[in-house]
């Protein structure tokens, strides 16, 4: 009899606009995943290095990370996780032609939560974990497993 292996199961915790502020709240949450995606705008080295001790780290430089450190961030990220292809922008205008290799874009500067699937392909914004313009800050855990993913929005309580 053949069977199919199972592929590792991957959590995926993504923020962005933090702002200069990290809750405890989202460093919990980011502590039980493998993976973090940062959608930009960090604002300081400080907060950053507090997001790279985190499991594997991926990040975008935002409009508001403007000092000599964040020149070295590209704008654009492509990579994958679990057999699926993330692109990573800070604003969905950046995704320009690399959006045609991804399975999902992964963007935020809007500060606003926003999940849709658009030509077979998954936009998401996890909203503001740090500076909430639009209701409540918010993060997002994305579990993957054989290139399906269920996502969990997370509603951040102390920010």
């Amino acid at each position: 009899m053949f069977r199919l292996k199972k592929e590792k199961k991957y959590r995926v915790g993504i923020v962005s606009d933090s702002h200069n502020y990290v809750s405890k709240q989202m460093l919990d949450v980011l502590k039980t995943c493998d993976y973090v995606l940062h959608a930009g705008d960090v604002t300081t080295e400080r907060v950053l290095d507090q997001f790279r001790a985190y499991g594997r780290f991926y990040l975008v430089r935002g409009n508001s990370d403007r000092d000599p450190w964040a020149y070295r961030i590209a704008k654009r990220q492509l990579f994958k996780i679990g057999g699926l292809t993330f692109l990573m922008v800070h604003d969905q205008m950046d995704a320009g032609r690399l959006v045609e290799k991804a399975d999902i874009v992964i963007h935020g500067h809007t500060h606003r939560y926003s999940e849709e699937v658009f030509r077979g392909r998954l936009w998401l914004n996890p909203g503001s974990c740090g500076s909430p313009r639009y209701g409540q800050a918010s993060m997002v855990v994305m579990e993957i497993q054989d290139k399906q993913y269920t996502i969990q929005k997370i509603i951040l309580e102390d920010v």
